[in-house]
């Protein structure tokens, strides 16, 4: 998943040639996983998915379940063995207060909360209820693709300024929806139930809805 260059979705067989060309190469292949780590696309990694293991993989945000600042780079044995053996001899990263005892205390809590949850079937169920739900809003002439990958949904507008005033609306609506470019977009906690997605996806209906330029109201009266 691109994340913010455009929350577009990668095949499987992409990355895998990509991580091909990198050993051709010789190039370092890093995965940035911050946003798709610990299970958002349906497998705990989406490099899972792939069959790939990158030179450097990076992680954050669920990492602690989003309640503390922390990251954390992993790398290979040869990149780890390349890096102690310069000045450093540490790979140097990170903000100010980065790794203290409290924020890794409550990431150890937060895995340990997710790995002893049934959370794939819970990222499963909610991509089949993204899927259907969204799935009215390709009929729309405002909208320009949908796509749903795990607790991962999207729906992308024909033109950004199309997006004037839509937080409000969604406010106004009863929900937090953080629309930004030409994307409305939901990555709802695992913990969403049904019905509270199926509000949000009602909302997301009826403000892209507002913006189609169809006559006569029915592609509405279909979203509602």
């Amino acid at each position: 998943v691109q994340g913010a260059g455009g929350m577009r979705f990668y095949r499987p067989a992409y990355l895998r040639a990509v991580a091909e060309l990198c050993r051709q190469h010789e190039v370092l292949l890093i995965f940035d996983e911050i946003a798709t780590g610990f299970g958002r696309t349906g497998t705990l990694f989406a490099a899972e998915q792939a069959g790939v293991t990158p030179d450097l993989l990076c992680l954050g945000k669920a990492l602690t379940g989003g309640y503390m600042t922390l990251a954390a780079t992993l790398v290979t044995p040869d990149v780890s063995r390349a890096i102690r053996a310069t000045e450093a001899g540490v790979l140097m990263h990170g903000p100010t207060f980065m790794a203290n005892p409290l924020a890794c205390s409550v990431a150890r809590a937060s895995i340990e909360l997710l790995l002893s949850d049934d959370w794939q079937s819970r990222v499963g169920a909610m991509e089949r209820q993204l899927s259907e739900e969204l799935a009215p809003c390709r009929a729309l002439d405002c909208v320009k693709d949908v796509r749903v990958k795990g607790a991962i949904g999207v729906v992308q507008m024909e033109d950004p300024a199309m997006l004037a005033g839509m937080q409000r609306e969604f406010v106004e609506a009863g929900v937090w929806v953080r629309p930004f470019r030409d994307l409305v977009y939901v990555m709802p906690p695992y913990v969403t139930r049904p019905d509270q997605l199926s509000r949000v996806t009602a909302a997301i209906r009826q403000v892209v809805s507002a913006r189609s330029r169809r006559p006569g109201g029915a592609a509405r009266e279909m979203l509602a």
